[in-house]
């Protein structure tokens, strides 16, 4: 589904086709006519005025660009499948402010996901399990925090990000460094396919069959970063591209946390480096949930009102109690407890993390 009237959609997916013809010289493109088909039209006397390549200009009318819009035309008409561009009203405002804001996103799914308060979660493909762990249990208690979680559907730490929102019914998006029709890796093929029924979106500005290619991944880090108020990196290496994620979100202004490890671990040292170039340490949700205070995109997200008992004995820990007596899920032992939803998800997390409970097919359980 696109806005736009059927011509003009189809001249910007024609654009969008043309080789060399990046975001920042697309918007200009279109900023210089006054709709991309008079773009499209124009005589490349005048495409050259605007100091674009000669290839652009000239690959405007080739077989191959028709083909490619005409497919994408065709993957509109299903269910679920929509175009936002630059000056669509649904096109997310963070995202916006970029000044190499993509000039289209393909979304499959719900694309009012892209508007809503977003936190990214990346790290490590070949992730630890500990740094596994954490993924998952921030996630669960970020989606019950209000926030929508972001993340690259990647192998690792973006796995457990999306279906650690996912297990406890929270919100999902997967920017993807690939065409929508070409999901990388294989693998998560059955991951994408979850997000999207339940009610969470897949995001791309590729063409729908794009292959992967390892100079899209960067493109597609500065989406995720730029769609988030903040980005977590739970577990990475000094060379992973997480770090990348989290310098293009400094520079977009937004917040850059960072979860500290075992100093010997690889997977710490590059969480360590950002933490000693400012990022935020996270130990437990709640440190993010401060730093994210004087966001009003967060209203409705509240800091937990009263701590829970952190002693070490388990008798006398209230959800310990409530845990050894029956498995739970997070909904259930929040009304045996008596606590709002995000405050006990952010009680749930630092229990996990201490190793002292674990979640099992959607139900909380001690570990012994």
């Amino acid at each position: 589904m696109s806005l736009l009237s059927p011509s003009e959609c189809e001249a910007r997916l024609r654009l969008h086709a043309l080789p060399e013809l990046g975001p920042r010289r697309l918007r200009k493109l279109l900023q210089a006519f006054p709709d991309a088909s008079s773009a499209l039209s124009a005589p490349a006397s005048a495409w050259r005025a605007l100091g674009l390549p000669a290839a652009c200009a000239e690959a405007r009318r080739t077989e191959a660009v028709r083909r490619q819009a005409g497919r994408a035309l065709a993957w509109l008409e299903a269910a679920n499948h929509h175009l936002l561009c630059w000056d669509d009203p649904r096109y997310p405002a963070l995202l916006a402010e970029l000044p190499d804001a993509p000039a289209l996103l393909f979304v499959a799914g719900e694309p009012a996901l892209l508007e809503r308060p977003q936190l990214a979660m990346v790290g490590s493909r070949r992730a630890s399990q500990p740094g596994l762990d954490n993924a998952s249990a921030f996630a669960r208690s970020l989606a019950g925090a209000g926030f929508v979680v972001t993340s690259g559907l990647a192998l690792g730490i973006d796995g457990a990000a999306h279906q650690g929102a996912l297990a406890v019914g929270g919100d999902t998006v997967a920017v993807l460094g690939t065409g929508l029709e070409h999901l990388y890796p294989s693998r998560h093929k059955p991951l994408a396919a979850n997000i999207l029924a339940r009610g969470g979106a897949l995001v791309s500005e590729l063409p729908l069959d794009c292959a992967p290619h390892a100079s899209n991944f960067p493109r597609r880090n500065r989406i995720i970063s730029g769609l988030s108020l903040g980005v977590l990196v739970v577990e990475a290496s000094p060379s992973s591209g997480s770090l990348i994620t989290a310098r293009l979100a400094l520079e977009q202004g937004r917040e850059v946390f960072a979860i500290p490890g075992p100093i010997h671990h690889p997977g710490a040292r590059g969480c360590h480096e950002l933490i000693r170039q400012g990022a935020t340490l996270v130990e437990c949700v709640p440190d993010i949930l401060e730093a994210l205070r004087g966001w009003q995109q967060v209203a409705p997200v509240a800091l937990p009102s009263r701590p829970l008992p952190a002693d070490g004995a388990d008798a006398s820990h209230p959800l310990m109690r409530h845990l050894r007596a029956a498995p739970m899920s997070s909904e259930a032992l929040a009304a045996a407890a008596g606590l709002p939803l995000p405050e006990l998800l952010s009680a749930l997390t630092d229990l996990e993390i201490e190793g002292r409970i674990l979640c099992e097919g959607g139900l909380w359980l001690p570990r012994n």
